[in-house]
């Protein structure tokens, strides 16, 4: 683990892995009662910031409790449960099952079979990186990014599946949509989906 100052209210610890990273997240959740001053967790695919108060908190006291923490079989709290109902007729479901070696349906049944949880978040607001260690699936990016893709678009690319909270450019192979709103700033949290919320796929039609 690399634990790096991050300007002057906060810290960041590098890991090697998503795994190492989910397990630290979890760790200093846990822990951070005891911690006066640490403000916010925000974990990353291969790392933790942490942001703290410095009138509260010297910087050096958190580099110390991140490196003493004990992480070793940490698991995240469970979260809040989502279900989110998608229609699989997304643009490269085809092709990307065709990668995979598998048939579309197979596909479909795979991605609304498993249980995924948001690892953590970032690219938009709203937008979460979920993993599910039923899938254990790679899927390549595609190879030209699409300038535009639809709010509501359920993609796959690398070990991750995630919904496109609004329009954007993006890379992802798309497989579905849903109507869901992931993120609306007149709701508390406007974020549908956060570090920890458990996301169950609803099929709604092919």
């Amino acid at each position: 683990m690399r634990i790096l100052p991050y300007g002057e209210r906060a810290v960041l610890a590098e890991v090697d892995t998503l795994e190492q990273a989910v397990s630290l997240s979890a760790a200093l959740e846990t822990d951070r009662a005891h911690v006066r001053g640490v403000l916010e967790l925000v974990p990353g695919a291969r790392s933790v910031l942490v942001r703290f108060e410095p009138h509260a908190i010297s910087l050096m006291a958190v580099e110390r409790w991140i490196a003493g923490v004990e992480v070793s079989g940490a698991q995240p709290r469970a979260g809040d449960r989502v279900t989110i109902p998608v229609r699989y007729d997304g643009d490269d479901l085809e092709e990307t099952a065709q990668l995979l070696g598998m048939s579309p349906e197979e596909l479909v049944a795979r991605h609304s079979g498993s249980s995924w949880r948001a690892a953590f978040v970032g690219f938009a607001p709203g937008f979460a990186y979920l993993t599910s260690p039923g899938f254990r699936v790679e899927v390549p990016r595609r190879a030209t990014s699409r300038p535009s893709v639809a709010p509501g678009s359920v993609g796959l690319a690398g070990e991750f599946s995630g919904v496109y909270p609004r329009d954007s450019p993006g890379g992802w192979q798309l497989i579905g949509r849903t109507e869901a709103n992931l993120w609306d700033v007149n709701r508390t949290p406007p974020a549908l989906l956060r570090p920890g919320t458990e996301v169950v796929f609803e099929v709604i039609g092919t």
